[in-house]
């Protein structure tokens, strides 16, 4: 598996092949672990805003891009191109893998009716695959070291954060000493696609890049997202003519002096 820089944010070369072999080495890792499914809207938070995003995406065992915009500046930059993934594709993938190999689950998110209804509908599709814990999302702080403390004694070998975390793919990074072993993969629709309340993008949109208007049909305010994504375009461009390759690795850009001149 490769890793390239995309605007100076690490991204995995993962053929669909090869995800189940990178699952299970993973997994004989020792400590905490993080799968990222990366979208170009935390590409930008990551490069701009939130230090501690850049940080966990460095430090993350795979990331994975899910927007087709990602593959495209790749290719603009002339990089090695990853493979995109539909996000509850690959985690369908993931709990084969771990149902194949007698694996275990814990749910982190949703509220309880909804959580109860994923936990079901997951027992019934993955019989090999041990559900050792669950918890709702939306609690309050004073119950977060009951949870981290769950998760700890259960040991499971993949933990899914859903909706209701607010720190999203942090949170796990921003606790990473208090747990000694388990991946971590944040995906917000997971449970609610499982527990049947949320309807997930097709796959015909997915695949034409479409699914930025689903979001926009439930949230009107995401049309805004037409500034950051102009902004990703300029960064390309601005790589693309100015950028100089760091000595040493190729195909990798920078374009910090260009950022500093345009704020």
């Amino acid at each position: 598996m490769k890793r390239i820089e995309l605007l100076g944010v690490p991204i995995d070369i993962c053929r669909q092949e090869e995800l189940e072999g990178e699952i299970m080495r993973i997994l004989e890792k020792p400590g905490m672990k993080q799968i990222v499914f990366l979208s170009v809207w935390d590409l930008l938070k990551a490069r701009n805003k939130k230090k501690d995003l850049g940080d966990a995406l460095r430090n993350a065992d795979l990331v994975l891009p899910v927007s087709k915009s990602i593959l495209k500046g790749a290719r603009f930059l002339k990089l090695d191109v990853p493979v995109r993934y539909n996000p509850f594709n690959a985690v369908i993938q993931i709990l084969n893998t771990l149902d194949y190999n007698y694996r275990s689950l814990y749910l982190l998110g949703a509220h309880k009716k909804t959580l109860q209804t994923a936990e079901h509908n997951v027992h019934d599709t993955f019989k090999n695959l041990r559900i050792v814990g669950r918890y709702v999302g939306y609690f309050p702080k004073s119950a977060e070291p009951n949870v981290v403390q769950a998760i700890y004694k259960a040991s499971p070998s993949l933990v899914i954060v859903s909706e209701g975390i607010k720190e999203k793919n942090l949170w796990a990074y921003h606790r990473r000493e208090q747990f000694s072993s388990s991946i971590f993969l944040y995906y917000r629709d997971c449970l609610g696609i499982f527990g049947g309340r949320i309807k997930r993008v097709s796959e015909k949109s997915f695949d034409a890049g479409h699914e930025i208007w689903n979001e926009i049909a439930h949230n009107p305010a995401k049309l805004f997202l037409i500034f950051p994504y102009w902004w990703y375009k300029t960064l390309l461009i601005c790589t693309r003519l100015f950028g100089k390759k760091k000595s040493g690795e190729s195909g990798i850009y920078h374009v910090e002096s260009l950022e500093k001149q345009a704020k």
